[in-house]
């Protein structure tokens, strides 16, 4: 059977310049597809933090990619070729993180990676990538992945960029609720970032800024905190952390009366803790999303990747973050389809000359300068226990901000090249 691959003198002179002129080691990759034979499988690599505070969300991110996988396969693959998805735990750890990728990309030959929930570990899994010129989705949240200093040619973001999340959220959230606010920061590129993101929309909006408080990973009891964030009588407190630190913190802060005395924002808000932590003590939480179920009310193929779900999942719904894992391994299975291949410089072209998808949440779309995913952010505001009319009627949906690069920071402002 003849390759589906085109050689790279098929490919446009300037895609190709773009890699080599980028340091990648297009050669290893060409060579490395060879190998792998006509026709052969097409291997994605998934190493995500099935170990640890985010594994919850980690294991519905594999459910979800194996749902894009067997989606992918039932449509017909890529001429023929069916997918397979390989899973890895990256334990929530920088170096095994690498180790897995590494053993994905050297043992498995894996042909895309796909994968990692932090924005710490997606940079570590990213720097392994591009040294060897593998095609990389990111998962987590982030907005320095897209930058110069980080960003390659084979670096693709399916995790919404807080410029753009956040910057919805505060947006909808500032003007409405007051603008003395205060940050408890979890201290860690994940955080930093949330905070980065708050600021801007906050500056724009003349926020005052009361108190800071960070916390590290995996913190167990955050009562010693709130005496100095009650003290600094904020409208708003803005908890910056994700998984069980933030149903850790969000759960004490309900005990210790900090909802009766100001308004509380999560930048990344997470279903899978809303639900293993109760209404309780997320109620009248405000937060960003990628994701909610009822987005079926909006969009055709939200209610196809529901009901897809549920079948595969007796009856279940996907998360938030289990859709990324959806998204992140379709829409690049999907962009192999459109170039013919899934060599990493047939990937870039086929994306510079535009690629817009619509999978499960409404439109998307593939920025060409930095291969950020441009999609709708969610803002939602969790139900009290009196509101639901049923376990998963957890969220209302305040607003639907919808997919738009002039909301991200530009090419420009990035560092990259037009």
């Amino acid at each position: 059977m003849q390759s589906s691959r085109r050689p790279i003198s098929s490919l446009s002179r300037r895609a190709a310049l773009k890699f080599l002129g980028a340091g990648v080691v297009v050669g290893a990759c060409w060579s490395r597809s060879a190998a792998q034979g006509a026709g052969g499988l097409i291997k994605v690599g998934f190493p995500v933090p099935l170990s640890g505070p985010y594994g919850s969300e980690a294991a519905d991110q594999v459910r979800c990619a194996q749902l894009a996988v067997e989606d992918f396969n039932k449509s017909g693959g890529l001429n023929g070729r069916m997918a397979e998805l390989l899973v890895r735990d990256d334990k929530l750890n920088p170096a095994e993180a690498v180790t897995r990728t590494l053993e994905l990309v050297e043992k498995e030959r894996v042909d895309l990676i796909v994968g990692s929930l932090s924005g710490a570990i997606q940079l570590a899994v990213n720097e392994t990538c591009k040294a060897r010129g593998m095609t990389y989705n990111a998962l987590g949240v982030s907005d320095r992945l897209n930058e110069a200093s980080d960003f390659g040619p084979t670096t693709y973001h399916e995790g919404l960029a807080p410029y753009f999340s956040v910057g919805a959220l505060g947006r909808y959230v500032f003007s409405k609720l007051g603008n003395r606010v205060a940050y408890l920061i979890a201290d860690y590129e994940f955080g930093y970032e949330m905070r980065r993101a708050f600021q801007v929309v906050g500056e724009r909006m003349g926020v005052q800024v009361v108190a800071e408080v960070k916390h590290p990973l995996g913190m167990q009891d955050f009562s010693s905190l709130f005496p100095r964030i009650l003290s600094a009588k904020p409208d708003i407190l803005c908890v910056l952390n994700f998984g069980r630190d933030q149903l850790n913190a969000l759960k004490q802060a309900s005990e210790f009366g900090l909802k009766d005395r100001m308004k509380i924002l999560v930048g990344a808000l997470s279903s899978n803790q809303r639900i293993a932590g109760g209404a309780e003590a997320y109620t009248d939480v405000v937060g960003a999303s990628n994701y909610y179920w009822k987005a079926e009310e909006m969009f055709a193929s939200s209610k196809a990747f529901n009901a897809a779900y549920a079948a595969k999942y007796k009856g279940g719904i996907p998360s938030d973050y289990g859709s990324y894992g959806y998204g992140g391994v379709r829409s690049m299975l999907e962009l192999a389809r459109k170039a013919g291949s899934v060599d990493p410089v047939a990937l870039s072209a086929a994306v510079g000359s535009g690629f817009n998808f619509d999978l499960y949440k409404g439109p998307q779309m593939i920025r060409a300068c930095d291969h950020q995913s441009v999609q709708a952010v969610f803002v939602l505001r969790s139900k009290g226990p009196s509101e639901m009319k049923s376990p998963n009627d957890a969220f209302e949906v305040l607003e639907v901000a919808p997919p738009d690069d002039t909301k991200l920071r530009s090419c420009a402002e990035l560092g990259l090249k037009t």
